[in-house]
């Protein structure tokens, strides 16, 4: 009796589902969703209606947009997307209505490139078997543009390009190659592909050198990212007419700062220095800390040339061996640049500071600064180190409130990445004949420190008005909590080495006990892995106009204020606060969140371009120790290979799974570990292991090591087994990780 009355309960229960789901239209929900709904709230009936939204998408009758995420089935064959190309065949469009990625066979793609817009008619849906779609028009094209080397041949030339978003040559006609010669590293642009052709046909935008020339190779990375690697000659020509014009009436206008002692501290290699400390102890007692930014926004107007291409480019780009400047040289390495013993307009945060490093009080406003001392930060270090130099008792005392500062930061939740930067001793050619860390010490600390404030500062006083005055549109950097998922993984993987992590409770505890971690993983294996999965645990930083806080610092109102020589978000807060700080009314908010957009896409673009270059440079100087051995840890594992960091200078490589030839290694994805056959050796995530060099495609940014040694590891009890890795990542369909990349830098704040 029981047992029937459990069925005709389930077949009500499937009956709501199906009645539920009918009315959501392009809604997107999950089971816990579709059971709140429903009041299905005891965990048997919860689990039931998870059977059954399985059940329904396996049938055809729901989409499951995502794992575990589902939507109701289009009503129409025919819908618009976006078509996504890849080189190995995989073509796929992300679908505009509900960002489902549907499968295309290549002869079903109207040769549609990546990136097109276009309408696909999606075949009808059978029972186990993934929808594919055609597409039956373009119906927007984006613009292709490709880089690669050229080969010419009598009567046309063809662009050899390893796109991942494109498995065939470009085919150039001999009028169209703009005295491009084989060998050359090109910029192409395709024009069309017709229908019966194999190959796209296309146009030579640009020359850029010989391929595996030090600057045609940097210049194509750029271009690889759509950033520019040449500044317009008009833009530069009207920058050229700009001068410093610190005139007697502009110093009027302003807090003259100029007795006060002020310095940089900059990195050695610097040119545009955008901010300045001045420090002097005031009658009572106190600090006054004065954070001086150079005022660019007082030269660059809004909607001139300058600022439209400044605005364009929205970041400078730091690739390995040089620097792409937002604005150009006359204004970020000169007239803007606060380079000592000379005036220079600022924008200023000054402080009031007690012995504790407690603002008592603080002001922002215009000022004119000028520099008595240009230090590096090994100088500085120098002074902190050892308690001599110049500026020693303003530099100790800064040094000794910024501890204080950070130390109340961490306090209060933020996150403490602290993690080593590579760079390259480079030769005149450009090619990397060394490679060294470059670590954050107390000098850099001490900016950083001052410089957050100031960016804190800024973001309250727009952000939290006195007064209880409503607060004005404003350009904010914020900072997501974690994804829920990923901090679990995180946990549950560090808990393998040892370590405990919160994943519930407010952001303080949780962002204290990952501070835990970081700190008692230095100098240890899994330092580098785990580190690099806390980075990678965390959101990414943007522009917004709606403040969410910046959970990674911990802080509930925060900007960028204190480079605008390199950021044009820095240019439109200056812009906000000075029209602000007059009484100036709110802009646009709409037009203001269209401009953060961009500033964090292209920030992205930057950093992309940055991390592409630091691999090509690895690759380079690792192509000079073919056949050398170094020792490394393994930080991915896949069923190609196994990716290996080496512990010398963290270049990472890979050994694919054809050269582990003393025997024949399985996959084994639940405890993510290449097993032999024969032997059972067992390569796992952070093992140590030795390499050599094999092969080194510098073209392809590629690095392949084969096997010297078996694997070691620490000891196999504190490890303990890594077989609860599959509970963290790998026991869930279709998700494969492949391990960290030799890409995480500390976070842009």
């Amino acid at each position: 009796m029981a047992r029937s009355l459990t069925r005709k309960n389930n077949e009500r229960l499937l009956a709501r589902i199906k009645e539920w789901i009918a009315q959501q239209q392009n809604n997107t929900y999950n089971y816990k969703q579709v059971a709140h709904a429903l009041g299905a709230s005891a965990p048997i009936e919860q689990r039931q209606v998870a059977f059954f939204l399985a059940e329904l998408a396996l049938n055809g009758d729901l989409i499951e947009v995502t794992p575990g995420k589902y939507k109701t089935t289009r009503r129409t064959a025919l819908t618009s997307g976006t078509f996504v190309r890849r080189s190995n065949g995989k073509n796929s469009v992300i679908t505009d209505e509900d960002g489902e990625t549907i499968s295309v066979a290549e002869r079903n793609s109207m040769h549609a490139l990546n990136g097109d817009r276009v309408l696909i008619n999606i075949a009808a849906r059978r029972r186990g078997i993934e929808p594919e779609a055609e597409v039956v028009e373009i119906i927007e094209k984006k613009d292709q543009i490709f880089i690669g080397t050229l080969r010419v041949e009598k009567h046309f030339g063809l662009l050899l390009t390893d796109s991942k978003f494109l498995a065939t040559d470009i085919f150039i006609p001999s009028n169209r190659l703009k005295g491009g010669r084989t060998g050359d590293k090109a910029i192409v642009r395709i024009t069309h592909w017709p229908e019966d052709a194999k190959n796209p046909r296309g146009m030579v935008v640009d020359i850029l050198g010989r391929d595996g020339e030090n600057n045609a190779e940097m210049h194509a990375i750029l271009a690889e990212f759509g950033l520019p690697y040449i500044y317009p000659e008009s833009v530069d020509k009207a920058a050229q007419k700009i001068g410093a014009g610190i005139t007697p009436e502009v110093v009027a206008q302003r807090l003259d700062m100029r007795p006060v002692t002020t310095f940089t501290i900059d990195p050695k290699d610097a040119k545009d220095f955008d901010d300045a400390l001045s420090f002097r102890r005031l009658p009572n007692g106190n600090y006054e800390i004065g954070v001086h930014i150079a005022d660019v926004t007082h030269y660059v107007q809004p909607d001139t040339a300058l600022d439209r291409e400044a605005f364009k480019r929205a970041t400078s780009v730091y690739l390995v061996d040089r620097v792409v400047p937002m604005l150009p040289e006359h204004l970020s390495n000169g007239i803007c640049s606060l380079r000592p013993d000379e005036d220079k307009l600022t924008f200023s945060c000054i402080f009031e500071m007690n012995d504790k490093a407690e603002v008592l009080r603080s002001r922002i406003a215009r000022t004119v600064t000028r520099s008595n001392r240009r230090f590096t930060y090994e100088e500085a270090q120098d002074v902190i180190e050892t308690g001599h130099g110049d500026y020693k008792d303003e530099i100790l005392t800064l040094d000794r409130l910024a501890k204080i500062l950070r130390a109340e930061r961490y306090k209060h939740g933020s996150v403490e990445f602290d993690r080593a930067e590579v760079k390259f001793d480079i030769d005149a050619d450009g090619h990397p004949t060394g490679v060294y860390f470059k670590e954050s010490k107390d000098a850099n600390k001490l900016i950083e420190e001052f410089m957050l404030l100031a960016n804190k500062t800024v973001a309250t006083v727009i952000g939290h008005p006195a007064h209880n005055k409503k607060p004005k549109a404003f350009v904010y950097r914020v900072h997501d909590q974690p994804d829920q998922s990923k901090l679990q993984d995180l946990a549950t993987i560090a808990a393998t080495f040892g370590y405990k992590i919160k994943i519930s409770g407010d952001p303080e505890q949780i962002n204290r006990s990952i501070n835990k971690m970081l700190a008692d993983v230095k100098g240890r294996a899994e330092e580098n892995f785990l580190s690099t999965l806390a980075i990678r645990s965390m959101a990414k930083a943007f522009y917004s106009t709606d403040n969410i806080g910046h959970y990674g610092l911990g802080f509930k109102y925060y900007t960028h204020f204190t480079s605008p020589i390199r950021r044009y978000p820095d240019m439109m807060v200056h812009r906000l606060l000075a029209r602000y700080l007059d009484g100036g009314r709110s802009v646009n908010i709409e037009k203001l969140e269209d401009e953060c957009k961009h500033s964090s896409e292209m920030e992205q673009l930057a950093a992309n371009a940055e991390r592409a270059s630091i691999k090509y440079k690895q690759v380079e100087f690792m192509a000079d120790h073919i056949d050398e051995e170094y020792t490394g840890v393994i930080t991915g594992v896949t069923e190609w290979g196994l990716y290996v960091e080496l512990e010398e200078n963290m270049c990472e490589g890979l050994v694919p799974m054809r050269d582990l030839a003393d025997d024949y290694y399985d996959f084994d994805e639940k405890n993510y570990c290449l097993i032999g056959r024969r032997t059972h050796t067992r390569y796992r995530l952070g093992d140590k292991v030795k390499v050599r060099v094999a092969r080194a495609d510098i073209a392809k940014k590629q690095l392949d090591f084969v096997i010297a040694d078996k694997p070691t590891r620490p000891d196999e009890d504190d490890l303990g087994s890594l077989v609860t890795f599959r509970q963290a990542l790998y026991d869930r369909p279709g998700k494969k990780y492949r391990g960290p990349r030799n890409t995480a830098r500390t976070p842009r704040r």
